[in-house]
């Protein structure tokens, strides 16, 4: 079978790019009897190298959400013979109608398409909330199968785009590079300007991700427990993080440090010597940054809400991701109690252990055997 798999999104960075990144390389290690045709951009070129005559590298220089999309992904694809193609995402051209299996990592939009998070116009905004709600109900309806990151996501696909559950499969990711994790030089950390121990959050500041709660209760925090940890925020800066850091809430923290997009080197320093990982989010199809926090053996408080007490499991403390003197308890809970700590740990070891990339790899592996021709 000729495997297509669009791995324009290929990583740096979180979620999609670490997705298609740790796909592909596990299916490399694994996969020896299938062709693999990997499309990737100009930018991400270099990054991935195939290591077997079975996989191979096509050029296909195309942002995604463009028109060019529309217009010229297909044939590139076409010229390939592709007997299956997975797109990890819903951006698949309108009039794709090959054999294609699709990875649906959430529904934010669906449920946070809130006019106020967007740098457009409202009208502009509304005209682009509509187009991708067709455009997904439209790729799950000609999808011979759907991949979903959580049990979470297939359940809320289900009722909110009427999927049939047979129609899709939950495959979980597993941590990026979960077996190789070192501690690393603690002078990447001061680098950054981080003196103290400190909490940390890594990803997008999104209004879903909550991060405007985290501060308030970063400012109870402050006031309950004095200055001896300082909350560090980690993530590509944006519309969203240059509101974040002009904001009043950001301003009243003492003790914060924000650090832009930082690179694989120094986000293994941060995750390596972080006191504490909260992640404070809404809503998420799978959330990935508090499982590589995990894997570090650094403690983690999450929010209580979506997908991530089926994702992490008892790994993590929960707390009301709406409530800021709750999230600050629980937060000071995991940092002075030792016996929270050392269960969460080895809570933490037994999980990863169950979230294997071969694992992840090899379900993804028997969908396409499922749909080969």
């Amino acid at each position: 079978m000729r495997i297509g798999i669009d791995a324009r999104m290929f990583g740096p960075g979180y979620g999609l790019g670490r997705y298609v990144e740790q796909l592909i390389k596990h299916l490399e290690k694994n996969d020896r009897e299938n062709e693999y045709v990997v499309f990737m951009k100009n930018d991400t070129w270099d990054l991935w190298k195939p290591k077997y005559d079975n996989f191979k590298k096509v050029k296909a220089n195309i942002h995604w959400y463009t028109f060019a999309e529309q217009l010229k992904l297909k044939s590139i694809i076409k010229k390939e013979q592709i007997d299956l193609m997975h797109f990890p995402h819903w951006n698949i051209p309108i009039f794709f109608n090959d054999p294609f299996v699709v990875t649906i990592h959430d529904l934010t939009m669906f449920h946070f398409a809130r006019p106020e998070a967007s740098t457009r116009s409202r009208l502009i905004f509304w005209l682009k909330d509509k187009v991708h709600r067709w455009v997904v109900g439209r790729v799950v309806k000609k999808a011979l199968h759907i991949i979903t990151t959580s049990d979470f996501t297939k359940q809320d696909v289900h009722r909110t785009l009427s999927v049939s559950l047979d129609r899709m499969t939950t495959v979980y990711q597993s941590p990026f590079q979960e077996d190789g994790w070192k501690k690393t030089d603690r002078e990447i950390v001061k680098k950054h300007g981080i003196t103290k121990d400190y909490i940390m959050y890594v990803g997008a500041a999104y209004p879903h991700k909550n991060l405007e709660t985290l501060l308030k209760a970063w400012q109870i925090f402050e006031e309950k427990y004095g200055d001896n940890y300082e909350l560090v925020l980690a993530g590509k800066k944006n519309y969203f993080y240059e509101h974040l850091l002009k904001s009043d809430d950001f301003q009243k923290c003492n003790n914060i440090t924000y650090i832009d997009f930082p690179n694989d080197e120094d986000l293994a320093s941060l995750y390596s010597w972080a006191s504490l990982y909260v992640f404070p989010s809404l809503y998420e199809g799978y959330g990935l940054p508090p499982l590589e926090a995990i894997s570090y053996d650094i403690p983690v408080v999450s929010s209580n809400e979506s997908c991530l007490p089926e994702v992490l499991g008892d790994a993590a403390l929960y707390f009301d991701p709406r409530n800021p003197e709750h999230m600050c308890n629980v937060m000071h809970s995991a940092l002075i109690n030792k016996d929270i700590q050392m269960s969460l740990t080895q809570n933490g070891r037994d999980r990863i252990k169950q979230l294997s990339s071969k694992k992840f790899a090899l379900e993804t592996l028997e969908l396409y055997k499922k749909y080969s021709k």
